[in-house]
């Protein structure tokens, strides 16, 4: 088998690997980049190989930066199946279209107000393209070994990161290799915990937390503070979240403090995004993925007002005046309906923005979580006024130790691991502590580097 690198390779976006065997070329993720514009700018070129010769996909989970690119790949000529577990189906199901409707929407705001060099601007995709790129999936079972043609099978098992994730693995019978897609944690409070490593070959490790343990910290007492204080003085919170996973979790810690009386039973909380709440509505169809009981799960799932229409999303910004919390998705300000209420309420002292997790160098979240006094939104910039906070510990990644941990349920050492999808630094901190703690061959990739396995 050959292997090419053709994303997450010091970044954490973009995830694409190619595998290549007797003439069969399958694809393990495909994944939009996000982020810096050097990056942004890889979705617009040409693919390094033809989409049209691929004859596969397999992908890990439904992230955006894992699947979001599926549109573009059946847009520009691929024919083969894409397979995954059930649950990465229905969120691709939710997040596809809403990609190709953003990024509509943003085109076409473009260049009703200007703010762009492109004359005019075009969306890299369309909700009718992702619509159209589902008739490619194909659902297969966990645990469970699947042919590919010309000696190839795979199989997933679960990753613990976010419904329906999985570690993939493949093999020609005589050589294996696993990908880890994105690694949960195992005291996650909502996700099962991932699944042991089958024995490979070769592993591609994620290395998002590669540099950093998350704090022994306890993101409720956190959450509560926040909210608290900004009722206190009249403002309101809003979280910017992941729609697929984060978003659950901070629902699942809203519902534990208002049960506890940490935050005021009274102040609204508003779930602002049709894609988290689909996504939100799918743990009660996929009970077997997460650790919540039916009762508790259909009480996770109200503890929050669902915004649905773009009329009720606007009223939110003027909801007399009153305090309360808004989720909204892009979880990095990049995009989504948070923009317009961070527009309205970053210019206020008196409210707070919440990030609640990991974001990316060059996206609006990581500027503003670095202490940015003035943020570009819709082409003008605005004043931030309001405190900015972050949550570090409510990560579905795993931190380097929780990697460590996992590594070491492999009976016997790879013959080479690979560690992708970290920024530079995080990479190469998580390859200096598998080589000090497990004595393995770890090497860190470049972008569009060759491997023979």
């Amino acid at each position: 088998m050959k292997l090419t690198f053709l994303g997450a390779t010091g970044t954490v976006t973009g995830s694409k690997y190619l595998l290549e065997h007797a003439g069969k070329k399958i694809l393990v993720d495909c994944g939009l980049f996000q982020g810096l514009k050097e990056l942004r700018l890889r979705n617009w070129g040409k693919l390094p190989v033809d989409p049209a010769s691929i004859d596969a996909v397999l992908l890990t989970h439904a992230h955006i930066d894992h699947s979001g690119y599926i549109p573009l790949l059946v847009k520009r000529g691929f024919k083969g199946k894409i397979y995954c577990s059930g649950a990465t189906f229905d969120l691709c199901s939710i997040l596809l279209p809403d990609s190709g409707y953003l990024q509509e929407a943003e085109a076409d705001r473009a260049n009703r107000y200007g703010y762009t060099k492109h004359k005019p601007a075009l969306a890299l995709y369309t909700q009718k393209d992702a619509d159209k790129s589902l008739d490619r999936f194909k659902v297969v079972d966990f645990d469970k070994t699947h042919d590919l043609d010309n000696g190839l099978t795979f199989t997933l098992s679960r990753s613990g990161h976010i419904l329906g994730s999985a570690f993939v693995r493949v093999s020609d019978g005589q050589t294996s290799i696993l990908f880890s897609g994105d690694l949960g944690r195992a005291d996650d409070p909502v996700m099962t915990p991932p699944a042991h490593p089958q024995p490979a070959d070769y592993l591609v490790v994620e290395s998002t937390y590669g540099d950093r343990l998350h704090r022994d910290s306890n993101p409720p007492d956190k959450i509560g503070e926040t909210i608290r204080n900004a009722v206190a003085n009249g403002g309101s919170v809003i979280i910017p979240a992941f729609a697929v996973g984060r978003t659950q979790t901070i629902l699942y810690y809203l519902y534990e403090l208002k049960k506890a009386g940490a935050i005021p039973a009274s102040v609204p909380v508003f779930l602002d995004s049709p894609m988290a709440i689909n996504a939100t509505q799918l743990l009660q169809k996929h009970k077997n993925e997460h650790r919540l009981s039916e009762k508790l799960c259909a009480d996770v799932c109200q503890v929050a007002q669902y915004v649905h229409t773009a009329e009720e999303s606007k009223a939110l910004d003027h909801h007399n005046g009153m305090p309360a919390v808004i989720i909204s998705a892009s979880g990095m300000a990049t995009g989504g309906r948070v923009l317009h209420h961070l527009k309205h309420f970053i210019g206020d002292a008196r409210n707070a923005i919440l990030f609640t997790g990991y974001q990316a160098a060059g996206t609006r979240g990581a500027r503003l979580v670095h202490g940015e006094q003035e943020i570009k939104i819709h082409g003008r910039m605005w004043p931030v006024r309001a405190r900015v906070e972050a949550l570090h510990n409510t990560s579905a990644h795993a931190d380097y130790g929780e990697i460590l941990e996992w590594l070491g349920h492999f009976q016997e050492p790879p013959r080479q691991t690979f560690i992708t999808h970290g920024e530079p630094e995080a990479a190469s901190s998580l390859k200096m502590k598998i080589d000090d703690h497990l004595g393995w061959n770890a090497v860190v990739p470049d972008y569009l580097q060759e491997v023979e396995l």
